[in-house]
């Protein structure tokens, strides 16, 4: 999904085998490739003829792309015969162009949910259903909430790879023994205590920044804190009728006010990079801020002297059975339409994501959450207590994620925007306000033949 990670590291009902077989009937260019709809028995699949798989993913680093060829490792010595050539740097545009021009790679992995729906109803990726089924993959092996965003409409087009899960950072020198706080109305109270000021009442240290402009503070990994919901059963934007978003719109503005939307503006504009050694938090300069299991990584190797812990965001007051549980979203990967080799590709994206060896692996290498219970409750995962934080996070009943949708980064850009001016002071009527949202994420679903 569109929430600016570095890397993930990071939606199920079954469907006939003839589906499966249609979703590779209209690839432009060359001939689309064979489908996953028949395939050898999996005690036959150690017979797969000789092959060369081509694996795109978006691993860029030296150590991310070392991390990836080590859990492939896994599946080499388990099928000797085929060949993977793994692809670094790969963005969504280009596996969508792929696909659609007829030269798509045998397996590809994505860092977003985003394109998740668009791939699935298009068929750009094949339908994984008869293969799971056919080879007794037991899905409830991941938390609901990790099968919820590799699906849509049916279609099991992704499985999850790794996973992020979103917590509150907090500075232990700038806590001063305070507790890290479990309702909003405690953030809000802890945030002014740690808050400093100069002569001018410009802001040196900020105790917590409300800001949605702010790095991670989107509004997708803002609402899980209030239990909000995006869309209605029927599929409609639910942001206008659930009292949730007014109720976390109303907290956040409050904060900002008190703060100062200028000021609060300026001292923003004037933090380092949310992606170098001079983010703020490093630095002191902000006591708690809402980040992904993966700033852990970023600590150990731009800050290692930071005293710092981690916890579950703070939720609604009254909603205190949300506290503990987060945001998720994280790499998926699938067979795409068009693949050379569908048959020994599911076996690849089977071993990547259902292998409790190759998980932990990545998870220890990348620092992003492992998906299966199995691997998150392996001796070998690291899990000191700052990471185990995150592992909390994703397996909480109530974790939730952005739900599938083909206009889904339309749609977190639209409420951004609202979001955006809301907090500098220029939306008169928060109700309307968030009913016009509603009504331009409807209209654009109208648009897409929702």
């Amino acid at each position: 999904m569109m929430d600016g990670r570095r890397h993930p590291p990071v939606r199920f009902v079954p469907l006939a085998v003839a589906a499966a077989l249609a979703l590779t009937a209209c690839t432009a260019g060359k001939e689309a490739g064979p489908s996953l709809g028949a395939r050898p028995s999996s005690s036959a699949a150690q017979a797969l003829s000789p092959a060369t798989l081509e694996l795109w993913h978006g691993f860029s680093t030296d150590a991310e792309v070392k991390a990836f060829e080590d859990a492939i490792a896994g599946f080499r010595k388990k099928f000797p015969q085929i060949t993977v050539k793994a692809v670094k740097g790969v963005q969504d545009d280009q596996i969508t162009q792929a696909i659609r021009g007829g030269n798509a790679p045998d397996v590809a992995a994505s860092f977003t949910t985003d394109n998740v729906a668009q791939w699935c109803r298009s068929g750009s990726f094949q339908d994984l259903t008869p293969v799971i089924e056919q080879d007794g993959v037991d899905l409830s092996v991941l938390p609901a909430v990790a099968r919820s965003y590799t699906a849509y409409e049916g279609r099991q087009c992704t499985l999850p790879l790794l996973a992020d899960a979103y917590g509150l950072y907090y500075n232990k020198a700038l806590m001063k023994g305070e507790q890290p706080p479990k309702t909003l109305s405690e953030l809000t109270a802890l945030a002014k205590k740690l808050t400093v000021r100069d002569g001018k009442g410009e802001i040196k240290v900020a105790g917590f920044i409300p800001s949605v402009q702010y790095y991670e503070n989107s509004m997708s990994h803002l609402g899980p804190m209030v239990g909000a919901k995006w869309y209605n059963d029927d599929g409609t934007s639910a942001i206008g009728s659930d009292p949730a978003w007014k109720k976390l719109l109303t907290w956040q503005k409050e904060l900002v006010d008190w703060y100062g939307h200028d000021r609060l503006d300026r001292f923003r504009k004037g933090l380092g990079d949310e992606w170098s050694a001079e983010h703020p938090f490093y630095k002191g300069k902000v006591a708690m801020v809402l980040d992904g299991e993966w700033r852990n990584a970023m600590i150990a190797n731009e800050a290692q002297d930071l005293d710092y812990g981690t916890a579950p965001l703070p939720v609604a007051d009254d909603r205190p059975d949300l506290y503990g549980s987060g945001f998720t979203a994280g790499t998926v990967i699938g067979v795409p339409k068009g693949a050379e080799h569908p048959q020994h590709a599911w076996e690849l994206v089977k071993h990547l994501t259902t292998d409790t060896e190759s998980l932990v692996t990545l998870s220890n290498a990348l620092r992003n959450v492992p998906t299966t219970k199995a691997s998150m409750e392996s001796p070998d995962l690291a899990k000191d207590p700052n990471f185990a934080t995150f592992l909390g996070i994703f397996a909480h009943p109530k974790t939730t994620t952005l739900p599938a949708n083909v206009n889904s980064v339309f749609n977190q850009e639209a409420f951004s925007a609202f979001a955006v001016k809301w907090e500098k002071g220029d939306v008169p009527d928060l109700d309307a306000g968030l009913k016009g949202v509603d009504k331009v994420i409807d209209d654009k679903l109208k648009l897409s033949g929702g």
